[in-house]
């Protein structure tokens, strides 16, 4: 090495000294905060208003993802908090950039997923003039996040980042913006002049610990019930309280049954798990709710597709509800007990209480009938054709439900949730309140980043996967090893479902009889892709994808009217099912 460069790549303890005391503009500030909240990696797209943003980041390196949409980064975002707990963190330009946002900032905020989102903005001296690139993304993303901020001082960066990321990842978890003027990121930040205070937010604070009173309330309800379910929901997840949760069920032998996204809480294969409940959920799930006397929900939003019609919903039952976010309690469904509070705290509260349940043996003896005479079922297709079950069915078994799957949104979501069994939390990441194609593609490559050396699986339809299939350049360009595993029906297969059971088969607008050529689509990437059509050569082929080292695009072709069952048609009560049995 010659000297010259022997120098540049040794900064002299006056070059150290110079670039210690150098004034420090906005962006560089902005990276300092960035590293103190332990960011390792952001997904984002640049532009104008952020360059500033971005010749920091050059200068001082974090780990930045450029996405090829900007709704391909903040999907990954997503995937990355599901799995990790951590805020994930997007940056995008202003106007467009910001924009393209906006449907995954309301998925994260529907979801209750921790996300730093900061957009560019122009420069404060312009706003409000409909200068090049502007959009008012604090007015659009004001009821679609925790919190947003617009920093107009230079000063405020460090506070308003450390305040952003406190907010998005504690009590009910959330999006929180941060819109960046241009000039900001550009002007000289006084660092004499700053002080690093606590955090002081006198109108945000969560309540994280149960009042005693309703714990006691709550266990004298289950001490005399004679039918008790427990309903777990994502805040179990999000509390990282599956210890506590299993202790709990497991000491009193409490049958439990999950919402979509509260999937994972407990091991499926628990001789206390009775599945999912709602609308694509298992009978003995359903017929448990309604005939239930009390209903112990921990972490849910008693949603539409988990309740069905409220007025028919667990008519029977005593409802406690502990969630972290009181706006919830008793929103949808009475209460007769509400516990605001941490998943994780009050589960702790109840685990301190020694106390004795009824006997409810008759009860758990029914609910095991249920599970055991009306499980999920599907009959193999008379002409040969390829089923999405044998498919999911098929990766399950290969994967021994250790696999992160993720996925979009319709048939293929409710297959899966159906014929995956999940191991360990975490594992599944899905878009659940929001419902949105396009999603699980990119939220795989985020839980990809995040854990590297896990296996990551993409379940997708062919019309989601299209909506977010330029994300395929990530896999290339980082040798990521996700397997996506395409249901490919040639149809909006939930919508195509719908039109068929509710609107006498006609299929407006549902079917899509040209598609690409996705095996030339994968080559193009330098993805090793396959084609699956065959029932008898299946599994084994998938076998072959999930084994391969490095990125796999499965086209799986899959019967196209094949239905999504059991289901509670709308207006029905859960124990109103329709598809419960074969005919």
């Amino acid at each position: 090495m010659n000297a010259e460069l022997e120098l540049a790549n040794h900064p002299t303890q006056a070059q150290e000294q110079e670039k210690q005391t150098k004034p420090k503009t906005g962006a560089e500030v902005f990276i300092e905060a960035l590293k103190n909240q332990d960011v390792e990696i952001i997904f984002g797209y640049p532009g104008g208003a952020v360059l500033p943003l971005y010749d920091a980041l050059y200068r001082n390196p974090i780990k930045h993802i450029l996405a090829r949409h900007e709704q391909g980064a903040i999907h990954a975002a997503e995937g990355y908090a599901r799995v990790t707990g951590r805020p994930g963190v997007v940056i995008a330009t202003s106007g467009p950039g910001a924009t393209n946002l906006v449907t995954g900032i309301t998925d994260a905020m529907m979801d209750s997923l921790p996300l730093v989102v900061f957009t560019g903005q122009v420069a404060t001296t312009v706003v409000g003039t409909d200068a090049f690139q502007e959009a008012d993304i604090i007015g659009i993303t004001q009821p679609i996040t925790k919190h947003n901020y617009q920093i107009k001082d230079v000063q405020d960066v460090p506070r308003i980042i450390k305040e952003a990321f406190h907010i998005a990842n504690t009590g009910r978890k959330g999006p929180v913006v941060v819109d960046f003027p241009k000039n900001i990121a550009n002007a000289i930040f006084d660092s004499e002049a700053y002080v690093d205070e606590p955090i002081n937010l006198p109108g945000y604070q969560p309540t994280l610990r149960p009042n005693y009173l309703q714990i006691k309330k709550a266990i004298e309800l289950l001490k005399t019930a004679k039918k008790p379910i427990i309903l777990a929901g994502a805040g179990v997840l999000a509390a990282d309280a599956k210890k506590e949760f299993n202790d709990f069920i497991e000491r009193h032998n409490l049958p439990v049954v999950n919402t979509l996204l509260g999937l994972g809480t407990i091991d499926n294969n628990h001789e206390n798990f009775y599945g999912m409940a709602g609308m694509h959920g298992t009978y003995a799930s359903n017929m448990g709710i309604s005939e239930a006397d009390v209903l112990l929900n921990i972490g849910a939003r008693f949603d539409d597709r988990l309740t069905g019609n409220l007025s028919k919903f667990a008519q029977n039952a005593k409802i406690i509800h502990i969630d972290v976010d009181p706006a919830e309690i008793g929103k949808n469904v009475p209460t007769d007990v509400p516990i605001v509070s941490d998943a994780k705290e009050a589960l702790k509260a109840l685990l301190k209480q020694d106390f004795e349940t009824a006997d409810f043996s008759e009860w758990t003896t029914q609910m095991n009938d249920w599970r055991t005479q009306y499980p999920y079922w599907y009959e193999e297709d008379a002409e040969g054709a390829l089923l999405p079950q044998q498919v999911l069915k098929a990766v399950n078994e290969l994967t021994n439900g250790e696999a992160i799957v993720t996925t979009d949104v319709g048939q293929h979501q409710m297959f899966a949730a159906q014929y995956f069994s999940f191991k360990k939390d975490h594992r599944w990441v899905t878009s659940g309140g929001l419902g949105t194609m396009g999603f699980g593609f990119p939220a795989a490559i985020g839980a990809q980043f995040a854990f590297p050396d896990e296996q990551v699986i993409s379940i997708v339809g062919d019309a989601g996967f299209q909506m977010t299939l330029q994300e395929l350049g990530l896999l290339q360009e980082f040798n990521l090893p996700v397997k996506v595993i395409m249901l490919n029906n040639a149809c909006l297969g939930m919508v195509r479902q719908w039109q068929e059971s509710f609107y006498d088969e006609r299929y407006s607008s549902s079917l899509m009889p040209v598609q690409p050529d996705f095996l030339k689509l994968a080559e193009a990437y330098d993805v090793k892709g396959y084609v699956i059509d065959d029932p008898a050569t299946a599994k084994a082929q998938l076998q072959e994808a999930l084994a391969y080292d490095g990125p796999v695009l499965v086209d799986c072709r899959v019967k196209q009217l094949e239905l999504v069952t059991p289901m509670v048609a709308p207006g029905a009560g859960l124990a109103e099912m329709i598809g419960v049995e074969k005919e």
